[in-house]
């Protein structure tokens, strides 16, 4: 549990170290992991005579990180950006949140919803040229045996939760997640106990942890990962060599998706991230604002490529 557990801060951390070493790491971690704005036109090349197929997390990508998971809005300037990109290529939203609630947050008929990490996929509620069969049925659910367990876990998690000031249930249909980010550090430790208390009661799921953040999810093999490789199945792309998957992403479970692009040596990973951190994303962007500015620069750029249709 002490991995996928509320940590405590410790002396000497990161925060502690001198300046000058932080700029060095700093200066190392973005040479590595170059901003994908700066490198678009060598993005842009790699895309010629390939299809793009965008995947997007949600939270701390096209919407901010907020104490309330509640109201993790989207502007309308990033809704915008999105909509423009999903016009030229198919586009998916790959998030931890229940597919439905995503949806409802994105607010768009025309693209992949992947909810629950993946392990709930819906295709476009309208026809769109990816989508010529105007599918708007499930294409995937991964572990519907285990939604009795996922909601017995939440409501006792909830009834927990009551005690500790801040933290908040959140059932995602196929995973639950318990928020700490509003949580007094010193009371971490209680809601990894309750956690780890429940969680004893269920040897068919598992932890994992994102930003403030614990999750609880079905034991089964399926993960942000895999959801690109069935997506892009889906779209017949399987083992296509004019194919370039973008996934742009914020948190530790998307690194699933980029490893599959590194181990395919297809596509690129784009983590979100002010900070120097271990990832398997070839590119980087800071916030979602620059998120945003990428997938305009995208429209932009096939605009340019097509003559201006």
């Amino acid at each position: 549990m002490r991995a996928s557990s509320p940590t405590r801060t410790r002396p000497g951390n990161i925060s502690s170290l001198p300046e000058s070493d932080e700029e060095d790491e700093d200066s190392s971690w973005i040479a590595q992991h170059p901003s994908a704005l700066k490198m678009f036109e060598e993005i842009a090349e790699s895309s010629k005579g390939k299809r793009i197929v965008m995947f997007l997390d949600y939270d701390g990508t096209l919407s901010p990180i907020v104490e309330d998971p509640d109201r993790a809005y989207m502007t309308e300037e990033m809704r915008d950006a999105v909509k423009g990109v999903a016009r030229y290529f198919p586009t998916a939203i790959v998030t931890g949140r229940c597919q439905d609630k995503v949806r409802r947050f994105v607010k768009l008929s025309g693209l992949y919803y992947a909810g629950s990490h993946g392990m709930d996929i819906k295709g476009p509620s309208k026809k769109t040229k990816d989508n010529k069969n105007n599918n708007k049925g499930v294409l995937f659910q991964a572990a519907n045996e285990f939604l009795p367990m996922i909601d017995q876990v939440s409501k006792s998690l909830v009834e927990k939760m009551k005690d500790v000031v801040g933290a908040s249930v959140e059932n995602n249909k196929f995973c639950v997640s318990v928020h700490y980010r509003c949580v007094d550090q010193k009371d971490w430790g209680v809601v990894a106990e309750h956690v780890t208390s429940i969680l004893s009661e269920y040897p068919k799921l598992r932890l994992t942890q994102g930003r403030k953040v614990i999750e609880i999810r079905p034991t089964i093999k399926w993960d942000k990962g895999k959801a690109l490789e069935f997506l892009l199945e889906s779209l017949g792309f399987a083992d296509s060599n004019n194919v370039l998957p973008i996934y742009i992403g914020d948190d530790r479970t998307d690194e699933d998706a980029f490893k599959v692009l590194r181990e395919k040596g297809q596509g690129f990973g784009i983590v979100v991230s002010k900070v120097p951190k271990e990832t398997s994303a070839t590119y980087s962007l800071q916030e979602p604002s620059e998120v945003g500015e990428f997938l305009r620069r995208l429209v932009e750029w096939k605009q340019m490529s097509l003559g201006g249709r």
